[in-house]
């Protein structure tokens, strides 16, 4: 093999799902990807996308927002309201507009992280790791101790919600939400706590909450299990 070659990845590698309308960042990153070990499709707008994810399975997306057509913020949030499998795979937005209101569209859309223009390499495939790795905890055995609030059910170690039988589609995001909440049922959690630490990000932390409220409470606007603790953060009445 010479140097410049890129050894095929396993069949059974993460799958990654590149969406850019810009050739030269395609081809850069695939290349960086497939080094990582990952296998790569690419595609060249959410027209383009939408084709790839009918005929395949995807682990993660890595998505541009300024496109021609549907743009990264419309495209996410069409495919988190579909019903197939896909939807439940983590979202890594690349963008060069980097204000807080450009992130906060983008989480509103479902997106699991955000990456601003210009970035380092090595960042990226860290992030897409970090996210990967999430993913792998749902296929860790049930816990034996979920947390049960209302009609719904959390199980930590699977990262599954649900609502009696039915499984509640939710996103990375929201999933590490609810595990870091139900570690403390009824106790109070921190904006930061629930940003990761970064307390800059707090605000994005209300959105994400507000996103989850819309999928647990009756009257998202009146919030029974997910309460806020004004000027502190938030607690799930749940029970363990």
């Amino acid at each position: 093999m010479s140097p410049t070659e890129i050894p095929a990845p396993s069949d059974d590698a993460p799958h990654i799902l590149l969406v850019d309308d810009d050739r030269r960042i395609r081809q850069l990153l695939s290349r960086v990807l497939q080094r990582e070990g990952y296998r790569v499709t690419v595609a060249n707008s959410a027209e383009d996308a939408g084709a790839r994810i009918r005929g395949l399975q995807f682990d993660l997306i890595i998505l541009d927002v300024m496109m021609p057509g549907e743009n990264g913020y419309q495209f996410a949030a069409r495919l988190r309201a579909d019903n197939a499998p896909i939807a439940e795979a983590p979202i890594l937005m690349l963008t060069a507009r980097a204000e807080i209101e450009d992130r906060i569209q983008g989480l509103e859309a479902g997106v699991d992280d955000y990456l601003a223009k210009p970035y380092d390499v090595r960042e990226l495939t860290l992030r897409v790791a970090a996210l990967l790795r999430r993913m792998t905890r749902t296929s860790a055995p049930a816990s034996s101790n979920p947390a049960r609030f209302g009609e719904f059910c959390f199980d930590p170690d699977r990262g599954e919600l649900k609502r009696g039988d039915e499984i509640i589609r939710i996103t990375e995001r929201e999933r590490d939400m609810l595990r870091i909440l139900s570690e403390k049922p009824g106790e109070t959690v921190s904006r930061e706590a629930l940003g990761g630490g970064e307390a800059a990000n707090e605000r994005t932390v209300d959105v994400q909450v507000n996103r989850l409220r819309r999928k647990i409470e009756e009257d998202p606007a009146n919030p029974l299990l997910l309460q806020t603790v004004r000027g502190i953060g938030y607690r799930l009445a749940a029970e363990r």
